[in-house]
């Protein structure tokens, strides 16, 4: 017993004297394990604390940013069954110190399927978890309801600590964000922040960000944010050469220095940036701020500018410097996007972290900073695994049709910082698949020479598919032996494969000009056989709308080789089911139809005819007309109230008869609804939604997102607001956030009286400016509270009747339905969403071309700015699959995403309109009138896995007269559209051939 009390002693004594590094050693030597490990490394947060600046704030999907973080690192979910992961620290070992991310539990978690990042912890303990980024004020947001996409977890595969893992591959339409945080700077706080990213991943863009935003999402005006920035935009601060920059965006600014004066932005110091990883960080504190940036794999860190704020003539008060200098920022945490959720943006994170409200990191902390970045060991993945003809812009899918062989590549780079030896490549293959090196009956490639590192070397193999339809994963392999610990290792690399049959989507239309819905969507057979096409399923989901129905071809349809498939929109749809026993239907279009008219209802053995007694309204928003909703698109319907920072996402339990929303557009007393449900957050896997319909029987008022418009102090009874048109009596309000100086609390409105002048976007109020009555509330304030502070007020909402029967949520779709259709006798059967509406008097809607369609299809109606098609066999195997316009449903994207320069935007298929190019242009600016475009493969069947290189917008315009060979003038029926240098294709088939247009 004497000698274990000595030997406790000892090891107490030395817990007390021994760094936190190393206690992880002794405390699993005294579990009784035998097996003796390394400590854990430290990280930079452990560097921010000891340098006084702790961390509030810390993100990575790499690494433990803390020696002694064992948590997760982030969240998986699964598109396969919705299922969640967290992906945590490697712990570690005999020879492995641990402490990064577990990559492998990620592969096996998600092979043959694909995930998303759905979470990126805080490891700070604060719970700043970054998620799935809300509707903002600016941008293209893509999911549901105006949701950003999530990122692909697989996208992004690196080297740190020896080990593969991955980073935050951020596309345009993708971010996470944390709009309710704690302990984050707010107003002229001080702070500091460090990011490390892909230095060759960036675009011109509004905003590659990461650090402190605004609270509601919205652009709130300058100086309401301040986060890193990198990217190569010229519409603000610029530096040397093309870009890209280390900048930094304090809104309405992406600012890289500071001039004498505010319209001269150049930075005549500030380096194009050519390093392949890059740790920036940007320290702030009243009055000054301070940029650094290094190469993430060598070296110390430079000063890019370290200065005074932005100066300007924009001060709304005489204590006020300038519009930037107090800064108002207001401590949310925004990755990937612009502080008002502005998305066109787009690159990748590895790492970053923020520190504490009131503290200024030192130079000598960010160099210590740096050094532990570099010591971490970033590179380049390991192995990658490519079509041959695509291995520097691999497409990240490879598509064979069954038995058919195609080459891929597998390269292999060595990363060790040893020499390898004996290095071996080889593939797993799904069932029925087989592989050889190319020109060879070998089934792996060795390497008999040493591989030095940084040396690449790859072999090609000649895959050949099995005749099972497949959609899954290719597994490259790499092992060899490592001179320098002589220990075996091996490393995998994953490409998406499909083995389906050669159907495509071939062309699409939206409109012809004047009808906005004489669409179709052509199918053609690229195979040299038949195909059975029975049962198979084409879902188009327009964006920021959920998916409520698929398009199901009949049992028995058999597609010819190198024949087409023609769907065309028909004159009208069921906007919601109708049941039998209904007499009046609602419907997506009223367009041309008359009482009196004849009209087909559903297909096939389900279609019945009955004669229209009275038309009234279509369901949706009137015509020329919007929600008013920030960034909605050109005819989504109002939805859910999402309230922000207490959001995003707010549930309306069954049983309800009242429910709050973001507008009341379109919505009217005594009509139906139908709100949506089904939803599951965060919203990726899109499952099919459904509505509910109810009767309005009150129209109540819409959420506001307002401000506070002056300061609030404890102990005042009164706020100051703008706007308060839509607040009543009896709201209850969130106010503020959890940081030094600031406190949440919830306060009930007594009397609304009038509104601020205006609201703070352009500053503090000055003393001449009326800051209104404001509103009285039920008790005293209990903190102070900052102007330009924004609130959320969630409004009266919509009254109803019956009481709900299922669950509501943020963002679901509240679609007026009009007034419908009256018929002249009840349905004899159910019909579903988007059922067959035929009136063949219509000919002002609906697809109108020739041939007539094969198959007719009641809806969704294309949105023209943007949208995804997805086809699937009968099994549920994806065929082939397209987003149009903006990469709408990231998983379903076919091409190479990193292209990186001003105007790159990800790989997507071309909206087949007139438009500009440009990241930032708006996919809700249409042109009122679109020329009869069509967007399609050319030559039919095109597919090289690249929705931007296999996608051409076609503008089908006929010839109004013979041209014989040799003509250099063609008679057309319309011009527009047409441009001077633009190629052209003339005629079709056989015959058809390209020319340049030399004037239009």
């Amino acid at each position: 017993m004497k000698k274990k009390k000595n030997r406790l002693l000892v090891v107490l004594a030395l817990a007390l004297i021994m760094p936190a590094t190393m206690m992880m050693v002794i405390s699993i030597v005294g579990a009784g394990c035998n097996v003796v490990t390394p400590p854990r490394p430290e990280g930079p947060c452990d560097i921010y604390a000891a340098g006084g600046s702790p961390c509030v704030a810390a993100h990575s999907s790499t690494r433990a940013l803390y020696a002694s973080y064992n948590g997760p690192l982030y969240q998986v979910i699964r598109q396969s069954d919705g299922k969640t992961l967290d992906i945590g620290v490697v712990k570690p070992t005999r020879d492995d110190p641990g402490g990064y991310a577990d990559a492998a539990a990620q592969d096996k978690f998600c092979a043959n399927t694909y995930c998303w990042i759905s979470i990126l912890y805080d490891q700070s303990g604060k719970g700043n978890n970054l998620i799935q980024s809300p509707r903002g004020g600016a941008g293209n947001p893509t999911a549901m309801g105006g949701f950003n996409s999530l990122p692909i977890a697989d996208m992004a595969p690196v080297t740190l600590m020896g080990h593969k893992v991955y980073g935050i591959f951020i596309e345009p339409g993708m971010g996470l964000r944390q709009d309710d945080p704690k302990g984050t700077a707010v107003d002229d706080q001080a702070e500091g922040q460090y990011w490390v990213i892909n230095g060759h991943h960036y675009n011109g863009g509004c905003c590659f960000d990461y650090g402190n935003a605004e609270i509601d999402s919205r652009d709130d005006g300058d100086g309401t944010m301040e986060t890193t920035y990198y990217g190569n935009a010229v519409t603000w601060y610029y530096g040397q050469g093309p870009g890209p920059w280390i900048m930094t965006d304090q809104e309405n600014n992406i600012v890289g220095c500071v001039t004498d004066s505010p319209a001269n932005k150049y930075c005549p110091d500030l380096p194009t940036i050519t390093w392949r990883f890059v740790t920036a960080t940007f320290d702030g504190e009243p009055g000054h701020w301070r940029t650094m940036g290094g190469d993430a794999q060598r070296g110390d860190l430079s000063i890019m500018f370290d200065g005074p704020r932005v100066q300007n003539e924009k001060a709304t008060r005489p204590e006020l410097i300038s519009s930037y200098d107090p800064m108002r920022k207001q401590g949310a945490i925004d990755l990937g996007n612009g502080g008002d959720n502005g998305n066109w943006s787009q690159g990748t994170m590895y790492e970053g972290a923020m520190t504490a409200a009131g503290t200024f990191p030192t130079e000598e902390t960010n160099q210590k900073v740096q050094a532990n970045i570099v010591a971490a060991g970033y590179d380049v993945p390991r192995l990658s695994v490519a079509p041959a003809n695509a291995t520097d812009m691999p497409p990240g899918l490879q598509t064979f049709s069954p038995g058919s062989s195609q080459n891929t590549t597998l390269t292999f780079t060595n990363t060790t910082g040893a020499p390898v030896k004996g290095l071996n490549l080889s593939l797993t293959l799904p069932g029925g698949w087989k592989a050889v090196v190319q020109n060879s009956t070998e089934t792996s490639k060795s390497f008999p020479d040493q591989i030095e590192p940084g040396a690449s070397v790859n072999a090609t193999f000649t895959v050949t598919s099995g005749y099972k339809a497949f959609n899954g994963d290719l597994v490259g392999k790499a092992s060899w032996k490592n001179t320098a610990n002589g220990k075996s290792q091996t490393e995998t690399a994953i490409e998406k494969v499909r083995n389906v049959s050669p159907v495509k989507i071939n062309e699409f239309r939206i409109s012809d000009g004047s009808n906005t819905t004489n669409s179709f969507v052509e199918l053609y057979n690229a195979g040299s056989s038949e195909v059975d096409i029975s049962n198979w399923t084409l879902t188009m989901r327009p964006y920021q709308m959920p998916i409520f129905s698929s398009v199901n071809i009949p049992s028995g349809t058999k597609l010819a080789s190198n024949g087409f498939y023609l769907l065309g929109l028909s004159t009208s749809g069921l906007a919601v089911p109708a049941k039998a026993g209904e007499s009046v239907i609602y419907v997506r279009s009223t367009t041309g139809m008359s009482a009196g008219d004849v009209i087909e209802i559903g297909e096939g053995a389900n279609m019945e005819r009955r004669t229209i007694k009275s038309v009234g309204t279509a369901a949706g928003l009137p015509p020329g007309t919007s929600s008013g909703i920030r960034t909605a698109g050109q005819d989504t319907p109002p939805t859910v109230w999402q309230p922000l920072p207490e959001g995003p996402v707010i549930t309306i339990p069954k049983g309800s008869t009242n429910v709050p929303v973001a507008s009341v557009a379109g919505i009217v007393a005594g009509q139906k609804i139908g709100i949506g449900y089904g939803a599951t957050y965060p919203v990726a896997v899109n499952p099919i939604e459904k509505y509910e319909v109810v009767t309005v029987t009150e129209v109540g008022k819409p959420g506001t997102q307002g401000f506070l418009s002056m300061d609030a102090k404890a102990g005042d009874t009164n706020i100051k607001v703008h706007p308060i048109g839509n607040i009543s009596v009896g709201d209850k309000i969130r106010l503020d956030v959890e940081s030094e100086g600031h406190g949440i609390e919830w306060v009930t409105v007594t009397r609304v009286g009038t509104q601020s002048v205006r609201n703070t976007f352009n500053g503090p109020l000055a003393d001449n400016e009326d800051p209104g009555t404001g509103l009285d509330l039920a008790e005293p304030l209990k903190f102070n509270h900052s102007s330009n502070l924004p609130f959320a007020c969630n409004g009266t909402g919509i009254t109803f009747e019956p009481a709900t029967a299922f669950d509501h949520s943020s963002n679901e779709p509240v679609l007026p339905l009009g007034t419908g259709i009256t018929l002249d006798q009840p349905l004899t059967m159910d019909h579903e969403i988007n059922s067959v509406i035929r009136d063949e008097k219509v000919t002002t809607a609906g697809y109108q071309g020739t041939p007539a369609p094969d198959q007719w299809f009641g809806g969704p109606a294309f949105f023209i700015s943007a949208g995804n098609m997805v086809l699937r066999d009968a099994a549920g195997n994806v065929v082939d699959g397209l987003n149009y316009g903006l990469i709408v449903d990231p998983w379903a994207a076919e091409g190479y995403m990193g292209v990186s320069e001003i105007e790159a935007s990800g790989c997507k298929a071309p909206s087949p309109r007139i438009t500009t190019t440009g990241v930032n242009i708006s996919a809700n600016a249409i042109n009122p009138v679109q020329p009869d475009m069509s967007t399609g493969r050319y030559p039919d069947g095109k597919d090289n896995d690249s929705n931007c290189s296999d996608f051409k917008v076609q503008n089908n315009v006929l010839m109004l007269a013979a041209s014989t060979a040799g003509s250099d003038n063609i008679k057309v029926a319309s011009v527009a559209g047409f441009s001077n240098g633009q190629k052209i294709i003339i005629d079709k088939g056989a015959n058809s051939e390209t020319a340049v247009i030399r004037a239009v």
